[in-house]
């Protein structure tokens, strides 16, 4: 199964913003049975180990404006070859090997007949999470909004 470029930008950026110690549990419980199918007695190849790195982080002036670099953040990374040749790279925000491999190998998984099974599992409950978090940061944004407007006084006029 080949997925298309917005499919797979969409998990790997739900895995990125993934709690690590969320990621790894689901992992631990879900990974297993879809390793188990997909690599039929192969083994997977680590094409990168995981390491520690930084990356530097842009922003832009108002959010369209001006590129400049905000500063950098530390950031984990591994890629993973499975036998059936599906290549999965995990990126994670932090400090945390184990998320960047469960990343990689999800993100592998997601490309082979197993990515129906691991989207129900892991990627599903990982965004519909996410969704949940976002929506409570909205709300509680939503509660200290003002909003300021002009009232047109009588020498105005």
């Amino acid at each position: 199964m080949t997925a298309n470029i917005a499919q797979r930008k969409s998990w790997m950026s739900t895995l990125a913003r993934a709690p690590h110690d969320r990621l790894n549990g689901l992992c631990a419980s879900a990974l297993g049975a879809a390793l188990d199918g997909v690599l039929g007695g192969g083994a997977a190849t680590w094409l990168r180990a995981a390491e520690i790195g930084t990356v530097m982080v842009r922003g832009r002036t108002g959010g369209t404006g001006d590129a400049f670099n905000l500063g950098e953040m530390t950031v984990t990374r591994a890629s993973v070859k499975l036998p059936g040749g599906a290549v999965g790279h995990g990126y994670v925000q932090g400090r945390s090997r184990r998320a960047a491999e469960n990343a990689a190998l999800v993100d592998a998984l997601m490309q082979t007949s197993a990515a129906a099974t691991v989207a129900a599992a892991i990627i599903t409950p990982l965004r519909d999470e996410h969704s949940a978090r976002a929506g409570k940061r909205a709300a509680k944004a939503a509660a200290t909004k003002v909003d300021f407007f002009t009232m047109v006084r009588g020498e105005d006029a």
